[in-house]
């Protein structure tokens, strides 16, 4: 007889990750996740060792499938201040196409949930929030030449908290209309700032 073909890993850690991501970290069970995922626990625990090398796993395809597409323009060497306002709105327009109130991100939701007692998902949110803040210095080294590095530094820190304090947000409006206003206001007060 020929075997049964088994999903991949990545498969499903991608699917794993939606659900993570929609439900939290508590509140997906290991019988949730072989319920979801269509396998056993044994196979999960064989590929992942555990649910949460399993979340973290999940933490580490969202940045490849999620935050590597969205923060790309950011990070690119010529990157504007309109490539950072294109970021916000495009994500923007993302959760708006799933419906709102959304998941938000991934990452912001385990800062508040899983970070602030688990030492690995803590390592992770640093991580993560530390790409998003060089992405702003950068553009800012270019953009705000005239400032000095300190203030520089401090409005690529402000950036990233924004970043995911509108995410977050996004959690609990039913449009987006607020959140774009957010987004509008937020690039209205950095130009403002850096403008010679």
């Amino acid at each position: 007889m020929p075997r049964t073909r088994t999903r991949s890993d990545a498969d499903l850690c991608e699917q794993a990750m939606r659900l993570f991501w929609h439900q939290g970290y508590a509140q997906t069970s290991m019988d949730a996740l072989v319920r979801e995922l269509g396998s056993s626990r044994a196979r999960l625990y064989q590929a992942f060792g555990g649910k949460k090398p399993l979340f973290l796993a999940c933490l580490a395809s969202y940045q490849d499938s999620v935050v590597s597409p969205a923060f790309a323009a950011v990070e690119r060497p010529t990157a504007t201040l309109d490539d950072i306002a294109d970021y916000f709105d495009t994500q923007i327009s993302l959760a708006e196409a799933h419906g709102l109130p959304g998941p938000g991100c991934l990452v912001a939701n385990t800062m508040t949930e899983l970070a602030p007692h688990d030492a690995d998902a803590d390592a992770a949110v640093r991580a993560h929030n530390r790409r998003l803040q060089r992405g702003f210095a950068q553009v800012l080294r270019r953009e705000a030449a005239a400032l000095d590095p300190e203030a520089r530094t401090a409005l690529a820190e402000w950036l990233t908290a924004s970043a995911q304090g509108l995410w977050s947000y996004s959690r609990c409006v039913d449009d987006a209309a607020p959140l774009r206003r957010y987004a509008a206001t937020l690039m209205d007060l950095l130009r403002q700032r850096i403008a010679p």
